[in-house]
């Protein structure tokens, strides 16, 4: 609506209106910054722009809406009063009152503004200022038009509020969804919504894009609308949803391709009920059966007989309860005592004594501390009267509280038991009652020549210890001395060393590669020393039992001589020939009685472990046909049973019967070593994956403890002949010392204790302690160890 003014005559209403029209006329002649078509200016096509389109015949309503504020502009109404003057009075009446207030209102106007003169800047439109006066409508600024030539008013741009539309306003372009490029040649893209052409946006060149996309850190986000020809800012969520096309995913992000699995056909009353065959059904089975036919009809005359009534279903209803409340009912659980707040103290009276006062260092002590640190939530104070205490702060919070205490209380009473914690624990005796045991090291024996002493073995009384390294050197040492009594070079790695367990006689079997040597020990007593001639070399040699193969074992004897020097001891009385291709023995182990000794060679296949026999120079090889690689194996010290350790098994054999009796599932990756406690119930093995598994044969085939104290891989095990105790050694340097106790009563388990740690040996190009043993004469408890530092040590108690 345009503002009402004062009534003025019908001569000034036709001059405001040829003046309004005056200005409205399209001009032949275009501004020189209108666009003008293809060619030169004045040449070719001519756009007009949009306000001189407006014609002398333009409809009263385009016409209020093109200018809605200038003075006079009721132009329906001028041409009413024109072409209808029959009209009633009443309408004039009211026509007349809006033109006075039109021309009042003008004529103020045009009293208060008088014309400016149209100069150099009027005609350039520039040094416009709008002076806006709150509460009123803004005012025109007259300027010269640069199409007609004559005087025009400009009106300053509507600024939109929030409540406005424009302030929202959508595409102008209206032209729908039609190719663009039918629009390539023309100087227009569309049509707004009143119908007007929507002029060709300037595109810039390369350089103003770099330049925009250096400033603008957002320009990333624009795409370009082939609607209205320029860049729109992309939303967060066209963004997302074009990171999802891309991505090849599922352009809805609030699907979820990885919901939760419906379980349809597992549970209650859900399971599917295959068929046994995928046959269809036989036609007569389509058929209803006569029989069901008469039954279903003798019941449905008994239901309307009334004799068969169907239980209806009783909908039970829940039952509320008061959750605390004290009167005893016989149909909901027995109530709980809820929660009781704590008394009041003595610090939280208005008046509290003295000592509950603090000082002004307490006062800052507490305010320092954190909330989580306060033990409370309030500082003592005192005042002379009830009145004055003021409200309590933590009030709301200290309520919230209580009432989370009543929400999470318990409401079933469970029955607390009161249990120590170390008296779960087993009660393990000290290590100081169970002495005697290896604590320090007493001699360290070394060779000096730097190689890796590889393996060691200690005799039965206790008094010699050999040992052989790397270099092909065996030394016999002095155990309780530590002197080197001999020394045989034999030219090959030494693989095995192992002492007879017999005492009437004494010599020791040393393993190099393919051959068994066996050497007995200088300043031996006379008859100690024929005792052990008449083993290793009798005076009637037992005949060889069988045929004699490439494949088979040779045994041969070789005279004594003895040189100048009386720390070396010449040749091997007795040499045991292994097949060719057998490899170096990496273990020779006796059994109790030390007629038998069995080796274990690192060849694969069952040429890797042979059983020989010293009194009939007799060799077998047990397995046609063994799985896996043979690590160690062991006699049982009172059975005829044979123990196999592969890389994860344990087999024990039965050599009378020859069958397998039990396989022992030890749980390591790969085991190193192993060894039979003397009553020959119980089995330690050591594995390279740091683990040491204790076997209680009675019990069953999976270990009855498994240990963990060690760092690295385990290298050797050993039982205590005389003590309960036992040992192991790893390529950490260290040597641990349990307490193995094994009673008589099966129905009580061994006790395991560790005892002693025992450090000493250096590690060696990751490798430390090799092999040890423990003595077993003199009533000793001493341990004897090998490592890769090359030196031998002895641990006493």
């Amino acid at each position: 609506m345009a503002p009402k003014g004062a009534s003025t005559s019908k001569s000034s209403q036709r001059a405001v209106k040829r003046k309004a029209e005056s200005e409205l006329e399209v001009s032949p002649e275009g501004p020189s910054d209108e666009w003008t078509g293809f060619g030169p200016e004045g040449q070719g096509i001519e756009m007009a722009s949009d306000d001189e389109e407006e014609t002398e015949e333009a409809t009263d309503e385009s016409e209020v809406e093109a200018f809605p504020e200038i003075d006079g502009a009721n132009s329906g109404e001028e041409e009413d009063e024109e072409t209808g003057e029959d009209e009633s009075e009443e309408d004039e009446d009211d026509d007349s009152d809006e033109d006075e207030e039109e021309s009042a209102h003008g004529s103020e106007q045009d009293k208060e503004e008088p014309e400016p003169p149209l100069g150099d800047s009027a005609l350039m439109g520039e040094g416009l200022k709008w002076d806006r006066k709150p509460g009123s409508y803004p005012e025109p600024k007259i300027l010269k038009s640069t199409i007609t030539g004559e005087a025009k008013k400009v009106y300053p741009p509507i600024e939109p509020d929030y409540d406005s539309d424009s302030s929202t306003e959508e595409d102008p372009n209206r032209v729908g969804r039609i190719p663009m490029h039918w629009y390539d040649d023309l100087p227009h893209i569309g049509y707004d919504i009143n119908g007007k052409r929507i002029l060709r946006p300037a595109k810039g060149d390369e350089l103003d894009k770099f330049l925009a996309a250096t400033e603008d850190p957002t320009s990333w986000m624009s795409g370009f609308d082939h609607t209205s020809q320029k860049d729109t800012q992309l939303s967060s969520e066209e963004l997302d949803l074009i990171r999802r096309l891309q991505d090849a995913e599922v352009p809805d992000s609030s699907y979820n391709p990885y919901e939760d699995t419906v379980e349809w056909f597992t549970g209650e009353g859900k399971q599917e009920i295959m068929p046994l065959t995928a046959r269809p059904e036989p036609k007569s089975r389509w058929q209803p059966s006569k029989w069901e036919k008469q039954k279903i009809l003798k019941i449905v005359r008994l239901i309307r007989a009334g004799r068969i009534v169907p239980n209806k279903p009783k909908a039970k209803e829940p039952q509320w309860y008061s959750l605390w409340s004290t009167e005893a009912e016989t149909t909901r659980p027995p109530p709980l005592t809820a929660p009781k707040v704590p008394l009041p103290k003595h610090s939280e009276s208005y008046n509290p004594p003295e000592e509950y006062l603090p000082d002004q260092e307490e006062i800052d002590k507490y305010e320092d501390l954190s909330d989580d640190e306060k033990v409370k939530t309030y500082l003592p104070k005192k005042y002379d009267a009830l009145r004055r205490v003021p409200a309590y702060e933590h009030f709301i919070h200290e309520r919230q509280n209580r009432l989370l205490d009543l929400y999470l209380a318990p409401r079933i009473r469970r029955v607390k038991l009161n249990i120590n914690p170390d008296s779960m624990l087993p009660s393990l005796p000290s290590p100081q009652s169970l002495r005697p045991f290896p604590v320090f090291e007493a001699l360290k024996m070394s060779g000096g020549g730097g190689s890796r002493a590889r393996c060691v073995s200690v005799s039965p009384d206790g008094v010699w210890t050999v040992s052989g390294d790397e270099d092909g050197v065996v030394r016999l040492w002095e155990t309780f001395v530590g002197r080197e009594a001999a020394r045989w070079k034999l030219g090959k790695r030494v693989g095995a060393v192992e002492w007879c367990p017999r005492k009437d006689v004494s010599y020791f079997l040393v393993g190099i590669e393919d051959e068994i040597f066996a050497f007995m020990p200088p300043y031996l007593t006379p008859a100690l020393e024929s005792a052990t001639l008449d083993v290793l070399v009798p005076r009637n040699p037992p005949p060889p039992v069988g045929e004699e193969t490439e494949k088979s074992v040779k045994w041969s004897q070789e005279s004594i001589s003895f040189k100048q020097s009386a720390s070396t001891f010449s040749s091997p009385l007795l040499v045991v020939g292994l097949p060719p291709g057998a490899g170096m023995p990496k273990q020779i182990t006796f059994h109790r009685r030390g007629d038998y000794f069995a080796t274990v060679s690192s060849a694969e296949g069952h040429n890797a472990i042979w059983i020989h026999q010293l009194s009939k120079r007799h060799s077998q090889s047990p397995f046609k046909k063994i799985k896996g690689m043979i690590q160690r194996v062991l006699f049982h010290p009172n059975k005829p049973q044979f123990f196999v350790a592969t890389q994860r098994y344990v087999s024990i054999y039965d050599l009378s019967a020859q069958k397998l009796l039990k396989t022992l599932y030890t749980g390591s990756r790969w085991i190193s070593s192993m060894d039979i406690h003397p009553t020959g119930d119980h089995l330690i093995v050591g594995g390279y994956d740091k683990k040491l598994m204790w076997f209680d044969l009675d019990l069953g085939n999976k270990p009855y403890k498994v240990l963990r104290y060690h760092t690295k891989a385990i290298r050797s095990v050993a039982f205590s002949p005389n003590y309960p105790l036992f040992a192991s050694s790893s390529d950490d340097g260290t040597i641990q010392i349990f307490h193995a106790r094994v009673y008589s009563d099966l129905m009580t388990d061994a006790l395991i204790v560790p005892l002693k740690v025992l450090r000493g040996h250096i590690v060696t190009e990751g490798l430390g302690v090799l092999e040890l043993k423990f003595t077993a004469g003199l009533g000793t408890c001493w341990l004897v160890s090998a490592g890769a530092d090359g030196e031998v040590r002895v641990w006493c108690n």
